[in-house]
């Protein structure tokens, strides 16, 4: 389990801030091309497209959290479909509450 301090640390990981940008510009072409996006998720996916470093840095808290009980080489080294499935599962949450 990481502790407190490292979770705060990885905040600063470039590699891991690299693969929420990316993924959470994915999400958010998914948003676009769906059936019937609602104006939260077209907000949010433009938002990303524009900005996907700020989408990252803010997703990152929520993922970190998410993940406390994970090692910071599990969370460092995870997946690019474990990153993409918790930023899905990230985003669903935030957009679908309003808090983005």
């Amino acid at each position: 389990m990481a502790t407190y301090e490292e979770l705060f640390n990885l905040r600063t990981n470039t590699a891991l801030r690299n693969k929420l940008a990316v993924a959470a510009v994915i999400k958010a072409q998914a948003y676009v091309v769906g059936a019937t996006p609602t104006l939260n998720q077209l907000t949010w996916a433009e938002s990303t497209f524009t900005n996907p470093l700020h989408e990252a840095d803010e997703l990152m808290n929520y993922v970190l959290a998410a993940n406390k009980d994970l090692t910071v080489s599990q969370i460092s080294g995870a997946s690019d479909s474990a990153i993409q499935a918790h930023v899905n599962t990230a985003v669903e949450a935030l957009v679908t509450g309003g808090i983005v």
